[in-house]
């Protein structure tokens, strides 16, 4: 009971970082509602039951029970209106403006949480403090001390970018350049792939060196890892898709609650860490070009666009309730999923 309390603190902090990344998502969008003019009668932090609201002068913000999502509803965005402040009446360049804002806010998002890490621990040097017996790397000839310069001729500054370049090998041989004792050295290896972590490693572990970053290089970091975080979330969706990932590796709400809470508990940069990357995958995810998401919105924008035909938005309208319907559903069973058989972290 006592150990229920003491992580009472840590449960809010992760409460308020998932609220942080739906309260950004939809001011992106409520946003640029506003700045094209759209009617919005409601912004909403959460699903279900209403639990709070303060009615404005035209929109009732609203907090409701499920911290799952948030939306903003809009004139015109579901059916047909000849109200000129409608969202169907908006041309495809303002109605893609106002669709894409979640996800561009996420990104946005990121950058500034990433930085803000940097400018705080700074980042791991690419020096190697441990390498595996038997691994790919000591076969390979890497020892302790060697520093990564270049991996597949793709220059590394820090331990995460040589990381990355290894995990994305695909099992494939490898050149990797190093120094040692200020020599540079090329080393050709073959990755593995590692069952546990269900990724393609060489055995080798960081020495930990850290290098504090200037305003700058908080800015450039912030930018460099949400770039890297989106690659592998693609590749991770696409990987999904493909029936490469077990659904088994999928969290949802509860998942995400519970590792933050973890992370909540390991300090503030952590959480800011965690919430960063959670940002870039909520801002990917809503990108999927299925009806309901903003993908699916910007998918059919592009082909207006692109044909100069307009879609019928009653019909619009109908297959983004049978999407949001759907959706709820996946939602509910990930929510399922995730208390009867919860990812091992």
């Amino acid at each position: 009971m006592s150990s229920i309390i003491a992580n009472i603190p840590y449960f809010i902090m992760a409460i308020l970082a998932f609220s942080l990344l739906i309260i950004i998502h939809e001011l992106g969008h409520f946003a640029m509602c506003k700045l094209n003019g759209v009617k919005v009668y409601e912004f909403s932090l959460g699903m279900g039951p209403k639990i709070f609201g303060i009615k404005g002068k035209e929109t009732e913000y609203l907090i409701k029970a499920f911290p799952i999502g948030g939306y903003v509803k809009m004139e015109g965005e579901d059916e047909g209106s000849n109200d000129p402040r409608a969202f169907n009446n908006k041309t495809p360049g303002q109605k893609l403006s106002i669709v894409s804002a979640g996800a561009i806010m996420n990104l946005i998002l990121a950058v500034v949480l990433f930085a803000i890490v940097g400018a705080s621990e700074g980042y791991v040097l690419p020096i190697i403090g441990q390498v595996s017996p038997n691994s790919p790397a000591m076969q390979a000839g890497i020892k302790v001390g060697d520093e990564i310069t270049k991996v597949n001729k793709v220059k590394v500054d820090r331990w995460d970018q040589a990381l990355n370049e290894i995990f994305a090998s695909k099992g494939e041989s490898m050149n990797i350049e190093i120094v040692r004792n200020s020599k540079a050295e090329k080393i050709t290896v073959k990755p593995i792939m590692n069952a546990k972590e269900k990724r393609f490693m060489i055995g080798i572990a960081a020495s930990n060196v850290e290098k504090k970053l200037n305003f700058g290089q908080s800015v450039e970091y912030g930018f460099n890892q949400t770039i890297g975080t989106a690659k592998q979330t693609f590749g991770f969706f696409g990987s999904l898709f493909r029936g490469q990932v077990s659904a088994n590796d999928v969290g949802g709400p509860v998942s995400i609650i519970k590792i933050s809470t973890m992370a909540a508990h390991a300090g503030l940069v952590k959480l800011l860490f965690l919430t960063a990357l959670l940002s870039v995958q909520l801002g990917i995810f809503n990108i999927i070009p299925f009806p309901a998401l903003d993908g699916g919105w910007i998918f059919i924008l592009l082909f207006e666009i692109i044909s100069g035909k307009k879609l019928d938005e009653n019909k619009v309208g109908a297959v983004n309730n049978i999407g949001f319907m759907v959706l709820m559903a996946i939602m509910v069973l990930v929510v399922i999923k995730d208390i009867v058989s919860p990812i091992k972290f």
